[in-house]
């Protein structure tokens, strides 16, 4: 769900250009937290804070050329790879505070497209403007290669998870990676919304949205989550993760 704030003395906007990442309160998330202020101004320059998407926007398309990395302010932005063929694979979810468009790294073309899941800002950081602050700021390139060995990680993930858990596992697995990423931005960790449809989440886990209903519907009489439309509660942690570790 995005966040909409009202324009007063006191407060902007999400959707504000005015925002810089001195005052943004997830700063910290998408870049060191070592960095000094003025180093901190000197990032925040270079940043580019454009008009809000709206649901089913395009963020950039799969083969396009690779120009910038994003960092979602508000809202959610789902990655997606279409093969040639035209079916549809979900390969990521990404929430305020998480780095997209990495794929782009590879071959200078964004491997798959980032579509908007509901309203979101975004901050664009053109990558041509992040080699020349590499070389002013080292910590800003380290962080940069943390934020790579994550994308690889997360990858690794997912392929092990689509070829050796249950559907228990995916799901569970998935709600604990909510909540732990929920908990990094100071939220809370044991009810949030899910920002995806649950055909998307079918999509992405490789099951169907029928074996998806039967999970979530399973997992609430046994009393473990709670779930009203989108909205999740995690009753019984304990054995939310005893379920994802098989």
């Amino acid at each position: 769900m995005a966040l909409h704030m009202l324009i007063d003395n006191k407060h902007l906007c999400n959707h504000d250009k005015r925002l810089s990442c001195s005052n943004c309160r997830l700063s910290s998330l998408c870049l060191p937290i070592s960095l000094e202020l003025d180093e901190l101004d000197q990032v925040s320059d270079v940043i580019l804070r454009n008009q809000p998407l709206h649901k089913g926007d395009y963020l950039y398309r799969g083969g396009s050329t690779f120009s910038s990395i994003f960092a979602v302010r508000s809202g959610s932005v789902k990655s997606v790879y279409i093969s040639e063929e035209g079916s549809e694979q979900i390969t990521g979810f990404y929430l305020p505070g998480e780095i997209l468009g990495m794929d782009g790294l590879d071959n200078n073309t964004y491997r798959n497209s980032a579509i908007a899941l509901e309203t979101s800002s975004i901050c664009e950081i053109p990558f041509n403007k992040i080699e020349a602050l590499n070389q002013q700021i080292p910590s800003l390139q380290r962080h940069l290669f943390q934020l790579m060995g994550r994308e690889i990680t997360n990858d690794q993930q997912l392929i092990s998870l689509l070829t050796k858990g249950s559907s228990e596992q995916r799901i569970t697995t998935l709600l604990l990676s909510l909540s732990s990423r929920n908990h990094r931005r100071q939220l809370s960790s044991i009810e949030f919304l899910l920002p995806m449809s649950r055909t998307d989440l079918g999509n992405y886990l490789g099951l169907t949205i029928e074996t998806v209903s039967r999970v979530f519907s399973r997992l609430q009489k046994q009393g473990i989550i709670h779930t009203e439309r989108r909205l999740v509660s995690i009753l019984e942690f304990d054995e939310l993760k005893s379920i994802a570790a098989g």
